[in-house]
């Protein structure tokens, strides 16, 4: 299959029509915000009820568990479902909407986050698994992970779209960036690089362009 790095890419903040029908496509776009305005009281809820019905270190340990999970979570996702390639014509199409239409247009500020009929779902089976896993602690262990997304999808946007500064948001930035714009078989962690150095998958430093291209102090970037 042909790589994604190979096809039209736009740098412009701009949108292409998913779906014929209208309600469909309507929630297909999506606030930045908005996962950061609905899953904050959930986080603060699940963080208290942590605290509630265990203590306060074990809150924090198991917020910690979560947020770790969330990390590998995102590597695999990142890695082996969204970057999948598909044989089938309906699995190249239902592939484009879920990720390589991102690809096509890194920039489109309304599809850079995950819709909440998406994100919510996985949201109760995550909390399921949680409940039957980490018992009493589940709480705490489920606020750690939704915060971990969260910020996930924070950073994601931020990468694209902030002119990102500090030694931290630059690095976040350009690492990102060079999985667009360099290598999509590389560089799968958005928050943080861990995974990518534990199985290997870090860009090689020739797979960034010299001259124009990626720059840790630009907020656009041609390919």
């Amino acid at each position: 299959m042909e790589s994604i790095v190979a096809k039209f890419v736009s740098n412009k903040d701009e949108s292409v029509r998913l779906f014929s029908n209208p309600l469909l496509e309507y929630f297909s776009h999506i606030h930045p915000i908005t996962p950061v305005v609905f899953y904050l009281p959930i986080i603060m809820y699940f963080g208290w009820r942590g605290v509630a019905t265990t203590s306060v270190i074990m809150t924090l340990l198991f917020f910690v568990i979560g947020v770790f999970l969330w990390t590998i979570l995102e590597y695999i996702l990142h890695r082996f479902v969204f970057h999948y390639e598909p044989k089938t014509q309906w699995g190249k199409y239902i592939h484009f909407l879920s990720h390589g239409i991102h690809h096509d247009y890194p920039k489109d500020s309304t599809r850079l986050v995950m819709p909440l009929l998406v994100s919510v779902p996985i949201g109760i089976v995550t909390f399921a698994v949680f409940y039957g896993v980490f018992g009493v602690n589940h709480s705490a262990a489920f606020a750690g992970i939704v915060f971990g997304y969260v910020s996930y999808d924070s950073i994601h946007y931020a990468t694209h779209h902030f002119h990102l500064k500090g030694r931290i948001g630059k690095f976040l930035k350009t690492y990102h960036l060079r999985h667009h714009y360099s290598d999509d078989h590389s560089a799968y962690g958005v928050s943080n690089p861990l995974w990518d150095y534990v199985f290997q998958t870090t860009p090689k430093r020739s797979d960034v362009p010299s001259g124009k291209g990626i720059s840790e102090t630009q907020d656009t970037v041609s390919p």
